[in-house]
């Protein structure tokens, strides 16, 4: 399939612009509330039901209708185009692709659906491309620590997924299909009904693709061959006029297409939550929650390809929880929970399988001492089997200045337990050259049997340093933020700063005898993030709605600038090949972060015509991947920087008949490709397999 990009974009403004001024006489204005705010209800900042613009806190949403104009199928598609949230590939080994909120890195973002955590985190990173988005109602994400209320892995944000909910008593539903460039397929179904007190609804998505390859001078595919499917049934039960519940339960399973290697994946999960409106003021929640994450690979050796590396991962958590709500008045509301984890993983990196379990309470309080001050208090308590117990508490407020215009501010502490990786890995890899890696728990015993095998050259530490517990890594963060809301304008203005503490980074315990080392694991690192965000939102025509985002991000860990500033940091010139030493304008910062983002979007709708428009674009200034000068340091004289780039995506949609549907689009319209800066120079690798073209016919009923 081939085409000129720039006349798809240029025909597409064309047709774009001369209907948006067309329409203009079609419609009457709006007043002056934004129409789309008296929708915009979210749960996940408080855990109780709130109006978007009445929140203290800041908060993105994504609804429905910017999910399906998109055209997109997974849930990592449409994050990548909001402001402050950025797709970036993992500089661990093995890390995929994560999602990061303000600068932090996806281990500390909790991912939830529905409200309750989506696990499989095999080196920090989760996977979102296994989350379809056919049966989403809205995308909720709160930024900055929410430990306070959602405990680990909230230190740096939350992204809850929201499904939809059957309303009408008429069999409803739709059947669609989306064919993409590298004979990309997407197949949902989805069916719901309510009939008076019962009500049910399911869900049915399978992708594949042939995949692609950017690296053919290398062996493999850089996107191999799979298919997968997504299975969701929920179950809606009005048992008394105060009582209902909701069953929910969804699978997901992926096979990558190898040669003689093997890659399976499965997902599975169900949820029971118990709704009882105990009077007018208090109403009560219980929940039970499970959820089973497995994967198994069978991978070639490297060295002797008749034989096979297993890596399988088993990871099971079960929660109950119970939860409290009390409105003292109509705007002042008390909110308490607890609940218990049962966590366990069994892999093949590790000994035997390993279990965690953890004990946790948590209040707040929502209310308005003044007519124009909303204030929000919470706090959580977490008491964890492995390491020290945890308080995490959250303030917010937002006064109302006057109609238009409205401060927010909020300060809170988050936390991130030590994973199960960290903790309990015991992995040596012969193939590739004899290093050895072990957990906290048990890296005494691991340098020990290396020591009865005659394995240890000599030691960097004490054995008696060895095993002493990990601490929780910590956060405090701040957010202050300027709302104005007018007419057709809605804007936010938000700075924030992100400190963190005992992050846990690798150290050497021991050098072996074959010349490699013995990694472990110890809480060092102190960073932090801050950085300014924009949003912008215009009601340009009756039926024209542009946005634009922008976050100027500055990402640093402070021991390294307290080294730069003490003059022990220094660097070669790849010109002079001279010495130099390394200043704090020489320090780029943080690995995998952008100093500037940006984003726009323009929706178009044309009543009648029963067809929609629009373009979306991301700007991603340069960023660097890793330190390749060996100074520790990613400064200007690194050689690993990608330069910024731009990103377009275009989608056209038209209804016919009432009931049917076809859109065309086009993602990565200006065919960015970009090149790898870590390949080898004669590859001249690249990394983004360049424009892709889809098709999507949709048949409601």
């Amino acid at each position: 399939m081939s085409l000129n990009k720039n006349n798809i974009l240029n025909y597409f403004l064309i047709f774009f612009l001369q209907q948006a001024f067309a329409q203009q006489s079609y419609e009457q204005e709006n007043d002056s509330i934004l129409p789309q705010d008296l929708d915009e209800v979210v749960v996940t900042a408080t855990r109780t039901l709130r109006q978007l613009s009445s929140l203290p806190l800041p908060v993105t949403l994504i609804s429905k209708t910017q999910i399906q104009q998109t055209g997109v199928t997974r849930l990592d598609e449409i994050l990548n185009e909001q402001t402050g949230i950025i797709m970036t590939p993992d500089a661990t080994i093995g890390g995929g692709e994560g999602v990061q909120i303000q600068g932090i890195s996806s281990d500390y973002v909790l991912v939830l659906i529905d409200g309750v955590p989506v696990v499989g985190r095999s080196s920090g990173n989760l996977d979102l491309s296994r989350l379809a988005v056919g049966n989403i109602k809205q995308v909720e994400i709160v930024k900055g620590p929410s430990s306070s209320l959602f405990g680990s892995e909230a230190l740096g944000g939350v992204i809850n997924i929201i499904t939809e909910k059957p309303s009408s008593d008429k069999i409803s539903g739709q059947i669609s299909h989306r064919f993409a460039s590298f004979n990309n397929q997407n197949t949902n179904i989805s069916l719901e009904q309510r009939l008076d007190k019962v009500g049910y609804s399911l869900f049915f998505d399978r992708l594949s693709t042939d995949g692609y390859d950017l690296t053919p001078s290398t062996a493999g595919q850089t996107v191999n061959p799979f298919e997968n499917y997504t299975l969701n049934a929920r179950l809606y039960l009005d048992i008394t006029q105060a009582l209902d519940a909701f069953v929910s339960g969804r699978y997901f399973t992926q096979e990558f297409q190898l040669d003689a290697d093997m890659s399976e994946e499965e997902d599975a999960n169900v949820q029971i939550q118990i709704n009882h409106q105990a009077s007018e003021k208090a109403s009560f929640q219980y929940e039970f929650y499970y959820t089973n994450y497995k994967t198994d690979e069978r991978i070639s050796d490297p060295i002797d390809d008749e034989l096979f590396i297993e890596n399988n991962f088993d990871q099971q958590l079960l929660r109950p929880e119970i939860r409290f709500n009390y409105a003292f008045q109509p705007k002042n509301t008390l909110t308490a929970g607890a609940g218990s984890n049962f966590e366990s993983l069994d892999r093949s990196l590790f000994a035997e399988r390993v279990s965690f379990n953890s004990q946790y309470l948590f209040t707040q309080y929502d209310f308005k001492p003044l007519e124009k001050l909303n204030l929000i208090l919470g706090a959580r308590f977490d008491n964890h089997s492995v390491y020290n117990s945890q308080l995490s508490p959250k303030v917010s407020a937002k006064y109302d200045i006057n109609p238009q215009f409205s401060l927010k501010a909020s300060v809170g502490s988050g936390f991130k337990a030590p994973d199960f990786r960290q903790l309990y890995l015991d992995f040596s890899n012969v193939a590739g050259g004899g290093y050895s890696v072990f957990g906290k728990e048990v890296e005494l015993a691991g340098i020990q049997r290396l020591q009865a095998n005659d394995e240890i050259a000599s030691l960097q530490v004490e054995l008696s340093d060895l095993g002493e517990p990990l601490e929780a890594e910590s956060s405090v963060g701040y957010n202050f933020g300027l709302v104005y809301r007018q007419n057709k304008l809605s804007s936010e203005l938000n700075l924030f700063r992100n400190d963190f503490r005992n992050l846990i980074d690798t150290r050497i315990l021991a050098a072996k005898t074959n010349g490699q080392n013995v990694f472990g694991y110890i809480n060092r690192e102190r960073v932090y993030t801050q950085g300014i965000e924009l949003d912008l939102k215009y009601k340009l025509l009756p039926n024209l709605d542009v946005s634009a985002g922008y976050q100027l991000l500055y990402a640093y860990d402070k021991d390294k600038l307290q080294a730069i500033d003490n003059g022990e940091v220094f660097a070669r010139d790849p010109e002079t090949f001279e010495t130099i030493r390394i200043t704090r304008e020489d320090y780029f910062g943080l690995e995998n972060r952008s100093r500037h983002t940006v984003n726009f979007k323009a929706f178009y709708e044309i009543p009648k015509w029963n067809s929609y428009a629009n373009l979306r674009l991301t700007y991603r200034s340069k960023f660097g991947l890793t330190d390749s000068n060996g100074n520790d340091v990613l400064d200007t004289y690194d050689n690993s920087f990608v330069e910024g780039y731009a990103l377009v995506n275009l989608a056209l949609g038209k209804t016919f008949f009432k009931h049917y549907q076809i859109q065309i689009g086009a993602n990565n319209l200006l065919n960015f490709q970009g090149t790898n800066p870590l390949g080898a120079a004669d590859t001249n690798t690249i990394i983004n397999p360049g424009i892709q073209l889809f098709t999507k016919i949709n048949i409601q009923f």
